[in-house]
């Protein structure tokens, strides 16, 4: 059984706002590893309820939250202006997290536009990390942003759900689900999508901090080609790459979900605390 617990804590920009938190653990045992999850543009944690309870089946704590400006956090909807703040409200559920389970080491999983956050994030507060999982990252160049940016008014073209998993039923869950943004980019987001990736690529690698790279040869919303290039500079020594055959964006929500969700479960058991 699986305990789930949600709560607010301050969080937007100044702190003016509230950010919407979650936790999972296992009703019995003791953890004895950390996950935090990190989702991506337009959506919420709450897409990631079965990502959380498998990694609890394998000994982790699970915390996340919704981003400014997504699902039940507060600020206008999917505007941010400078992603330094973001990874600072991350740092805050960390910050919760550790408080629960301050001796574990903590395995950051982040998705697409999350898994540009998460590396941001291990580059900004490395001594707070053990180990980095990115699915779909967007790092390096993406495409979308560069493309929109260059016309003169940004279309209101949604996300088209067959891109997301070869899974007929996460598009139309996708569709159905009223937290998620289904409306049109906005231009400053845009912007600071655009900095921040050059922000990433110049610091760097992430040096000793293990890295483990998951990706769909399908994805089409974030090609792979784009991606690569800043997986390489965010890279250290210990990397590894999985190119799941056939997979469109979401791997966390492919049919073969379930060998990937063991393959993040096995990497993070790698880091778990030994007694």
């Amino acid at each position: 059984m699986i305990s789930t617990r949600e709560w607010r804590l301050p969080g937007g920009p100044n702190g003016s706002g509230h950010l919407s938190a979650r936790a999972w653990v296992a009703a019995e045992g003791e953890p004895d590893w950390l996950a935090v999850l990190v989702h991506g543009y337009g959506e919420h944690i709450g897409r990631y309820e079965h990502v959380a309870r498998h990694l609890c089946g394998h000994g982790a704590a699970v915390y996340g939250l919704d981003h400014r400006g997504h699902g039940r956090s507060s600020g206008e909807r999917v505007l941010i202006d400078d992603f330094a703040g973001v990874v600072e409200d991350v740092h805050r559920v960390i910050t919760q997290a550790r408080t629960a389970y301050h001796s574990l080491p903590l395995v950051l999983v982040g998705h697409s536009l999350g898994g540009m956050i998460a590396a941001r994030y291990a580059q900004a507060h490395p001594g707070e990390v053990a180990a980095l999982a990115l699915s779909g990252p967007v790092l390096g160049r993406w495409h979308v942003a560069e493309e929109l940016l260059a016309q003169e008014e940004i279309p209101s073209t949604p996300i088209d759900p067959d891109a997301l998993s070869r899974d007929p039923q996460v598009g139309a869950d996708y569709v159905g689900d009223d937290l998620v943004w289904h409306g049109p980019f906005k231009r400053t987001t845009l912007q600071a999508i655009d900095t921040e990736l050059k922000r990433i690529t110049a610091d760097g690698s992430i040096g000793a901090i293990p890295l483990l790279w998951l990706h769909g040869s399908d994805d089409g919303i974030v090609p792979m080609a784009g991606t690569r290039g800043g997986i390489d500079a965010l890279a250290g020594d210990d990397v590894t790459t999985r190119i799941i055959s056939g997979a469109r964006h979401e791997v966390f929500n492919e049919t073969d979900r379930e060998e990937t969700l063991d393959e993040v479960a096995r990497f993070g058991r790698r880091f778990a605390r030994r007694t």
